[in-house]
């Protein structure tokens, strides 16, 4: 069983006992969260359902296991002949989600 979700914007799959890396959340950990713009679910003998375009019924519960930032990204700006360079980094904020249930 898995379920399409919609969470900052982007879309991810998610599983029962799974931990997905998500954009910022502004809660704690270990709070409980319900994630209500699920896009499609499919259940255990293959059936998909897809909203138009969410699931009204549909429901992913999720609880928070980590706030953190990712690994840093080098941004490099370089024109060739012109001394010109710039050099930047870049760490993006996450949450960790453990989902706890799929209902719907």
């Amino acid at each position: 069983m898995y379920a399409i979700v919609e969470v900052g914007g982007r879309q991810h799959r998610v599983e029962p006992d799974r931990v997905v890396k998500v954009d910022r959340l502004k809660a704690e950990p270990g709070e409980e969260i319900e994630l209500d713009k699920v896009l499609a679910i499919s259940d255990d003998e293959g059936n998909l359902r897809v909203g138009t375009p969410y699931l009204d019924e549909a429901r992913v519960t999720a609880r928070i296991v980590q706030q953190g930032r990712n690994p840093k990204i080098d941004v490099v700006k370089f024109k060739a002949k012109k001394r010109y360079k710039r050099r930047k980094g870049h760490r993006q904020h996450f949450t960790a989600l453990e989902i706890t249930g799929i209902n719907g």
